[in-house]
């Protein structure tokens, strides 16, 4: 029999039939296998919920970060909630189900912290030569590239998404901080720690949307065995100051029937190694 991991997917986006049918089909290897969702589920409540329900009734141990889509607040959602509100209700969602979420007591397995994150992006990742958000905010409209997330994530209470990044940060940063030294972590949030992985976006400027400076040395400082992400929807594995980086995303039907490789297989395992 199989030795039980430590699996991780992001982007299931299951909006989509095909996203849809994917997901339904996932299992574990074994019973007792543990799987970290770093985020865009879907956008409305009701398919976060079904679909984190059904995860949760397969895999021993289930592990949620919130991504972009979870905190948009779309038309035809039945919930209206928007910002640090909407964030709170999911985290109620996905506790009722079982799942952990970044504001509960970090799980551990096999003496590994494994910290589910919700740190967002501040629009630091400017394309170089650009010094203000404004300006970067600018550039990207006029070279075609607008997040979403400009118009349906909303930062209530805050001033601005940035200002609810360098708050989520803050907290974090001092829960991270209490893990008791010497036990190694899987830090898992929706966005990669370190500006490196962006490098391969066809829009380098849509890196703004990607992540914050904030975090640059986390995986260093909260001794991160790995740093699992999603979002760029560019699924690989690279190292980062010798540490492995896993971004785990399906991504959008469109994307990951370009790959190839047929009905892709998201779940990716990510200890042991």
């Amino acid at each position: 029999m199989s030795t039980p991991g430590l699996y991780a997917v992001s982007d299931l986006h299951v909006t989509y039939v095909e996203n849809r049918e994917i997901t339904e089909s996932l299992r574990p290897v074994t019973p007792d296998d543990w799987l970290i969702v770093a985020g865009d589920v879907a956008e409305k409540v009701a398919d976060i919920q079904r679909t984190l329900a059904l995860l949760a009734s397969r895999w021993a141990t289930v592990i949620w970060a919130p991504g972009n889509h979870e905190l948009w607040t779309v038309r035809d959602d039945a919930v209206r909630l928007r910002g640090e509100e909407r964030y709170r209700h999911l985290v109620e969602v996905a506790r009722e189900l079982g799942v952990h979420t970044p504001e509960d007591p970090y799980p551990v397995w096999n003496d590994v912290v494994i910290a589910p994150l919700f740190v967002g992006y501040d629009y630091s990742w400017r394309v170089p030569g650009v010094s203000t958000k404004e300006e970067s905010l600018r550039n990207a409209e006029r070279a075609g590239v607008v997040c979403t997330d400009e118009f349906v994530l909303h930062p209530d209470p805050y001033p601005g998404r940035d200002a609810w990044c360098a708050a989520r940060a803050a907290i974090t940063e001092a829960r991270l901080a209490a893990i008791p030294d010497g036990l190694p972590t899987v830090l898992a949030n929706h966005y990669p720690l370190v500006r490196e992985p962006t490098a391969v976006l066809w829009k380098p400027e849509f890196a703004q949307w990607c992540g914050t400076d904030l975090t640059a040395d986390w995986h260093l400082r909260f001794r991160a065995t790995v740093m699992v992400y999603g979002h760029l929807h560019i699924p690989r594995t690279t190292w980062h100051d010798g540490v492995r980086f896993e971004e785990v995303s399906l991504g959008y039907p469109r994307e990951w029937r370009q790959r190839g490789s047929g009905t892709p297989a998201p779940v990716r395992r990510i200890l042991p190694a």
